[in-house]
């Protein structure tokens, strides 16, 4: 595909035949997550919860996570689809739960490591965006919050971060584990009120601390539809990122905001759901699309594929090709979906008055802020490849897992006076490869282009406003 400025963009979407990421692994989950909740997750299953006593419910706490031996299948989950309502229930304990949280973040944490590595401009994990996800409880259907692991993965290289989230729920774990920085600015469009879950997200949530005013929420009522959403969407979109400038964006795109969701109470179809898909993807920035919530399956299926094709620049014909599912989809057996009556609750006042907020307060905020970027020590992503590079067979290749684990920020070493314009000081005397380019543009071999090999170094996470004198 071709962007505006010229560039052939590259889409890198997680399914095993197309781009396999690694499992995540313990280390990195604890990233966001406590250890102990974490080594809750890898060793309970439904036939040892008796073992765990009591404590169990610090982790698994409320009534939305109850304990109980594997009453509903899983696997629609580790396909990268939706799950079924659950009689009210979201967070049981089943068979290969653990393994489950391992895909669903270890596609998240990859689709970042290509953005970071500049391998592709649009990756996308269906079996992500599982927003819910604290650092010390699951909720909400979400065990490990795969988003605030690839955010964090994102960080060590880019300054700004920018989280959409269009699912029909707050993405509240992905606020709370970001409410008191500027590195990250979240903006969920979501149904606010008492009884709808999480019952957060409102108007007057905006951060804290050096995070204030970096949390936006557009809290919407029930039956809103196309045209009221995409309204509102598209300007405070675009005024953010006109103000925050983002390095890279992460949009979560759960389909429980369609009309006729099992679990949703807006009136979009596909067209208006895929119109902020395309519309973010406008910029040109960087972007790491995520599923999340989604409790029709068939309309699950027809958005996410309408929406990978959007990346693709690709037009579906409406019916659908045959295919073992095929009777899933009727009567119609169309990608599209229509409407339905349902009375729509956003008076376009009230609408206004919302995104006048929303511009007021990003008024009050730094104009693009800036970060240092300081040294931490590297993540390595696979705990098995840490032997000495040196003893290794040079006509050996090396795994993917292991190229995604070098990557060279622009920022992480300055140009020597005495080395050329396209070359950068070897200070760890390192050995050097090409230079990393975006996707599609040319290499220019006439003048050789080294790059330093990040082995041991990473890039520490700072505050944008945090002083720059060291």
């Amino acid at each position: 595909m071709t962007s505006r400025n010229g560039y052939k963009r590259t889409v890198c979407y997680y399914y095993d035949w197309l781009t396999r990421p690694h499992k995540a692994t313990e280390d990195e989950m604890n990233r966001f997550h406590s250890p102990e909740y974490v080594r809750t997750l890898r060793r309970l299953e439904p036939d040892n919860v008796h073992n765990f006593g009591p404590e169990i419910n610090s982790f698994l706490a409320g009534e939305d996570c109850p304990i109980f031996n594997g009453m509903y299948e899983f696997c629609q989950i580790s396909a990268g689809g939706s799950i079924s309502v659950l009689a009210g229930e979201d967070c049981p304990i089943f068979n290969g739960m653990y393994e489950f949280c391992q895909i669903s973040a270890g596609g998240s944490i990859s689709g970042a490591i290509k953005l970071n590595k500049r391998a592709t401009d649009i990756a996308i994990n269906w079996a992500g965006g599982l927003h819910h996800a604290k650092k010390s409880e699951a909720s909400g259907f979400c065990y490990v919050n795969d988003i605030v692991l690839a955010i964090l993965e994102l960080l060590k290289y880019q300054q700004r971060v920018l989280y959409i989230d269009i699912d029909v729920h707050h993405g509240d774990g992905v606020e709370e584990a970001f409410y008191v920085t500027d590195r990250v600015m979240t903006v969920s469009f979501h149904k606010f009120g008492k009884n709808f879950f999480p019952e957060t997200g409102d108007l007057k949530d905006i951060g804290a601390e050096r995070g204030k005013y970096y949390s936006i929420n557009v809290p919407l009522n029930d039956g809103i539809d196309d045209e009221s959403y995409v309204n509102v969407f598209q300007p405070v979109v675009s005024k953010v990122i006109e103000t925050y400038r983002p390095n890279v964006i992460v949009l979560q795109c759960g389909a429980d905001s369609l009309t006729g969701d099992r679990l949703g109470v807006f009136n979009l179809t596909l067209k208006g759901h895929g119109k902020c898909v395309e519309f973010v993807k406008g910029f040109d920035i960087p972007l790491l699309i995520l599923g999340g919530g989604g409790y029709t399956k068939k309309n699950v299926s027809r958005c996410w594929t309408h929406e990978t094709a959007i990346c693709l620049n690709v037009d579906l014909p409406n019916d659908l090709p045959q295919n073992e599912y095929f009777d899933y989809y009727g009567p119609d057996f169309k990608l599209h979906i229509s409407p339905s009556n349902a009375f729509n609750q956003n008076p376009q006042q009230n609408l206004d008055k919302i995104k006048s907020t929303i511009f007021e307060n990003l008024r009050t905020i730094t104009h693009a802020p800036s970060v240092q970027m300081k040294d931490i020590p590297d993540f390595r992503l696979i705990r098995e490849e840490t032997k000495d590079e040196d003893m290794e067979d040079p006509d050996v290749r090396i795994s993917q897992q292991r190229s995604d684990a070098h990557i060279q920020p622009d920022n992480e070493m300055s140009d020597s006076e005495d080395e050329g314009d396209d070359r950068r000081d070897e200070t760890n005397h390192m050995p050097t490869q090409p230079k990393k380019l975006r996707v599609g543009e040319p290499v220019d071999t006439a003048q050789p282009q080294p790059q330093l090999v990040l082995t041991t170094n990473g890039i520490n996470i700072l505050s944008n406003t945090e002083s720059t004198n060291t």
